[in-house]
């Protein structure tokens, strides 16, 4: 069976050319191996690249809507695909009829192909995140080679028509059936179905038309960006071969670890730890945010787990006006030890408010009496 080429692209089989480029650039984007290091999406991204090679070859293409498959070994067309015994696929039974060649004269294919989108990882702190900032970046690309820009052939030379195919990019050649004799068309393997060859490449770029440099670009990140989002830098990818147009640059935003707060969409959290007293009596805190410090007050008798909010003191919306807040977490913390004056305060304290303390270092504690009465049931 042959595989549903369009079906893994998510395309209809009509789509066009740039539908079936922009389905495929979104898909690798997101099973790309340095995105996604899922074992099974390793293979998911394979399988996207062998359907963008067929459908973006329109004679591999032609195969397919014809039923067949251009990566198996017999062309997909079942017992008379090439290969395939005394039988002839389904296209050499139309040549035979209608005298064509198989799969058609498409002639030679273009050196001039798009470039690959590329993908940059740019760590930020959570205030450039928060506010924004304009960051240099280094990307290492393939860029258009100045030498021959984008012929790849030396200065002063041309490409030359390949003298096994003539310039067509495809060889015929004859087979007898017992429908009679077909004639079949086939990629010239002498200049790899360019219908040109480079007798004098260039040395800039050995021919390819392109070069890898590192260079140096200024990307605004707006106020309000998070973690492992990506801003899209249009024709800043690689240069495709033979000077091909680029693929774009995709900066993706990796957001250190802030030692005070954590985020969690727009809202900021950070904790905050009140001595028992303070918490029982009410204080002031002063908190340092994003902007700056802020006084807020912490009324008596807070209980642990208690949290205070400071509105629009969080991150800028992304999308739209505002801002998220600030939460403020409070840990209420009980000394561990206490000199004679300060035990004897608190216990006073407490039986001024009609609580029971357990004396629990002296005979005749509260341990002591459980004691006593296990001892005394046993």
């Amino acid at each position: 069976m042959a595989k549903d080429y369009y079906g893994i692209l998510g395309v209809p089989r009509d789509a066009t050319a740039d539908d079936i480029k922009r389905a495929y650039r979104k898909l690798a984007r997101q099973y790309h191996p340095d995105v996604n290091p899922d074992p099974a999406a390793q293979e998911r991204f394979k399988e996207i690249n062998s359907a963008y090679e067929v459908l973006s070859d329109d004679q591999k293409r032609q195969i397919v809507d014809l039923g067949g498959d251009p990566l198996s070994p017999g062309g997909g067309m079942g017992p008379g695909g090439p290969g395939g015994g005394p039988f002839v696929g389904f296209q050499d039974i139309m040549d035979a009829f209608f005298g064509t060649a198989a799969g058609g004269s498409r002639g030679p294919r273009p050196r001039t192909r798009p470039g690959a989108d590329a993908i940059l990882p740019l760590p930020l702190e959570l205030n450039e995140t928060a506010f924004g900032v304009e960051a240099p970046i280094t990307v290492d690309t393939a860029v258009l080679c100045t030498t021959c820009r984008g012929a790849g052939t030396a200065p002063g030379t041309h490409l030359a028509t390949c003298e096994v195919c003539g310039g067509r990019g495809e060889v015929q050649s004859v087979q007898r059936t017992f429908l009679g004799q077909v004639v079949s068309s086939r990629p010239c393997t002498a200049c790899a179905g360019y219908g040109t060859v480079i007798t004098n490449p260039c040395p800039g770029c050995a021919g390819d038309g392109r070069v890898r440099t590192r260079r140096t670009l200024t990307v605004k990140i707006p106020a309000g960006v998070e973690d492992q989002m990506r801003i899209r830098l249009a024709g800043q990818g690689e240069v495709g071969p033979g000077g091909g147009p680029p693929g774009d640059l995709y900066v993706e935003i990796h957001e250190r670890p802030h030692d005070v707060f954590s985020r969690k969409g727009d809202d900021l959290h950070c904790r905050v730890t009140l001595p028992m007293t303070a918490a029982a009596l009410g204080t002031k805190l002063t908190i340092k945010t994003l902007d700056g410090e802020e006084n807020i007050e912490c009324r008596a008798g807070t209980q642990p787990g208690s949290t205070l909010r400071i509105r629009a003191k969080g991150v800028p919306h992304l999308r739209g006006a505002g801002r998220g807040d600030l939460f403020i977490h409070l840990d209420v913390r009980t000394p561990t030890k206490l000199d004679p004056d300060q035990e004897r305060i608190l216990r006073e304290f407490a039986k001024s408010r009609g609580e029971e303390v357990a004396e629990l270092s002296k005979q005749g504690g509260f341990f002591s009496r459980m004691r006593d009465a296990f001892n005394g049931h046993a």
